[in-house]
């Protein structure tokens, strides 16, 4: 399989090359920096309030500012909107955010300086109908979106107004849903088809995106958009995203794993964080995921990838063995560190999800508790729990009596030499180095033996999977564990920085567990290392530990508080593990997106909340203040609630 389908280099950090496109002032694309924008979240209608939004995310660095314009009368303000801020001296490029109405986006076209469009719904209406079209029918549909679109695309042209067509996974239409399936190439298609007919009347000033709530989604259609468009000598600049990725640690990770995926690649020219905060708050974060990459060319060098043995574009895990419940089809395991501690108790363990109750003598073991604890040369003296192992120094481990649960870390060349190993687990630590020189000899390493992938190149994610690619090509089924050790750095860069080198590479279907580390800093604890450890397992959905909310970032369409009840819906079920929730502002995505939760919360009108099974409607105007209410007893009748 050629390496190059989809990105310059998978071991070379090379920027993908697109064309520059015209954006007010701020070009994009081409030699340009990637570019960091986001969306206000006030009432459009609202002149000052929106304009002084702007202007914090514009300090903050925002780059280009996104305003949503549902009517004509939202769009008519937009020219208000933009007198204020160029009045006050700000003059960033502002882009009209359009979905179910052309006649806004012609009219926004000749007042900003960009306008994004749906094609999901700016033309098509979604009912979730399975409709079974004929070549000619078809080619009927495209037609009459033809007509309806083609006038905005003459008013860009006309007035030097750019556009992005974004694919959104939620709001595909019952057109493209019938005949290519909820999938990454359906949105692939849909944003073709608006792009065909830009291109046949010559007009090019076009920026591409393909969001999607679920990252392993997300990652998919953008390579899969970008091979499509090498085959139609195609070079359109990306702005990238994952939609409705929530708030906090949950947003920022999810986030993290979806963009921080493609950018390792060299893929993007913009970046939205899409976080259910303020938008000012989603420029540090997206300003933290690009800065990585100003210097990332000098890394240390990578041998090349021919071939590769697996599918970029269609999710597969790679098989393995199954060791001590490691490897084949269990979930990756969460390995701690515990190695730097002086003094390992009972009450250690409780920042990794075991709590020792004394009275009772017996621990409570959480969902977010990690499988095994690296303590080094360090002695544990206590019972540990019983779903919980320890990994020792080998010089330590092979002194110890009890080797109940208890295991040894090798280094490559100390397993080499000694014949005195366990006979349960065995954790060998490698870097490439050694494993380009051994391959041979590790392909034969006993059924009792995992591997821990470590590195230290600045394009370590890159050198990891060209770890797991030597394995493949050489039949190697042993199980990997991905260590990544990380000094100095903040609470946000380290759960970014660890979200996007661990997530590029699960949502690649390797590895078989995570052991992260963050050397000489503070603010990282054991409790926010593990807890980042299961958030990057959830995101990739690779391992669910928790609840799942694909919550919305807000906006002038949103018909309630998303933040607050984003909060209120997650206090009264962050316990249910596993379930999906959606929550979403308006009915733009809400129904698509249902499709991906199990349950959904979407405003469709003021003090007005449609409750969502899946993708059917259950509940139609439901009060906002009963809603909640009204959403865990949904929850309790399809049996999906647990009591605390």
């Amino acid at each position: 399989m050629n390496t190059k389908l989809y990105c310059n280099s998978l071991t070379e950090y090379s920027r993908y090359k697109t064309r520059v496109v015209t954006i007010g002032d701020v070009p994009m694309g081409g030699d340009n920096p990637i570019r960091v924008q986001s969306m206000t979240t006030t009432d459009t209608m609202n002149t000052i309030a929106t304009v002084e939004q702007s202007i914090r995310m514009i300090d903050a660095g925002c780059e280009y500012v996104r305003i949503t314009a549902p009517s004509i009368k939202e769009a008519e303000n937009l020219l208000n909107i933009k007198n204020e801020l160029r009045k006050r001296g700000y003059n960033t490029p502002l882009i009209a955010d359009i979905h179910f109405t052309p006649n806004a986006a012609e009219l926004a076209a000749r007042i900003v300086e960009k306008v994004r469009v749906n094609p999901g719904n700016y033309a098509d209406k979604k009912k979730f109908e399975e409709i079974d079209y004929t070549n000619n029918s078809y080619e009927a549909e495209l037609e009459r979106i033809r007509k309806r679109f083609t006038p905005l695309v003459k008013i860009c042209k006309e007035y030097g107004t750019a556009m992005r067509i974004g694919t959104n996974h939620g709001s595909l239409s019952d057109r493209i849903l019938s005949r290519y399936g909820d999938t990454p190439l359906g949105m692939v298609e849909s944003a073709l088809e608006f792009l065909r007919i830009c291109e046949d009347n010559s007009y090019f000033n076009i920026v591409l995106s393909m969001k999607a709530s679920n990252p392993k989604v997300m990652v998919e259609a953008y390579r899969m958009l970008i091979q499509k468009m090498q085959e139609l000598n195609m070079n359109y600049p990306l702005h990238l995203g994952v939609t409705e990725a929530g708030e906090g640690e949950d947003g920022r990770i999810k986030s993290a794993v979806g963009i921080g995926t493609l950018l390792e690649d060299g893929i993007g020219d913009t970046v939205r964080v899409s976080l259910t905060e303020d938008p000012e708050f989603e420029i540090p974060v997206a300003k933290h995921l690009i800065e990585r990459y100003s210097n990332r060319t000098k890394h240390k060098q990578i041998a090349s990838i021919d071939s590769l043995p697996y599918n970029p574009y269609e999710f597969e895990r790679r098989k393995t063995e199954e060791i001590n419940h490691i490897g084949g089809h269990q979930v990756p395991r969460v390995i701690m560190d515990f190695s730097s501690k002086e003094n390992i108790t009972a009450a250690s363990l409780f920042s990794v999800g075991y709590n020792y109750s004394v009275p009772l003598d017996k621990w409570n073991i959480t969902d977010q508790a990690c499988d095994y604890i690296f303590v080094g040369n360090n002695k544990v003296d206590f019972e540990i729990p019983g779903t919980l192992g320890l990994i020792y120094n080998y010089s330590v481990w092979e002194g110890l009596e009890n080797k109940t649960r208890v295991y040894p870390l090798f280094s490559a060349e100390e397993y080499s030499s000694t014949k005195n190993k366990s006979d349960v687990l065995n954790f060998v630590s490698i870097n490439i180095d050694y494993l380009f020189q051994n391959n041979s000899t590790i392909k034969q390493y006993n059924n009792k033996t995992v591997l821990v992938f470590e590195t230290s190149n600045e394009h370590g994610m890159a050198e990891q999977r060209r770890m797991f690619i030597d394995l493949m090509q050489n039949n190697a089924s042993i199980p990997v564990i991905i260590k990544r050790s990380y000094s100095g750095l903040s609470k946000e860069k380290f759960e970014l920085y660890s979200s996007t080198d661990l997530g590029a590479l699960f949502l690649d279907g390797f590895g078989d567990g995570v052991w992260l580390t963050n050397k000489e800093q503070q603010t990282t604890n054991n409790k926010l290392i593990n807890s980042t450890a299961f958030g990057i397992l959830q995101a990739t959905r690779m391992r669910i530990s928790k609840t799942e909310y694909i919550s919305c970032p807000s906006c002038g369409r949103t018909l309630f508080d998303l933040q607050e009840t984003t909060a209120k819906i997650r206090s009264r079920t962050s316990h249910l593990k596993g379930v999906k929730i959606g929550i979403m502002g308006c009915i733009v995505n809400g129904p698509g997106e249902m499709a991906d939760a199990d349950y959904g919360y979407v405003g469709t009108g003021v003090g007005k909340i449609t409750l969502y099974k899946g993708k059917e409607v259950v509940e139609r105007n439901v009060n906002s203040e009963n809603a909640v209410d009204a959403l865990v007893e949904l929850i309790k009748k399809h049996g999906d609630w647990v009591e605390i």
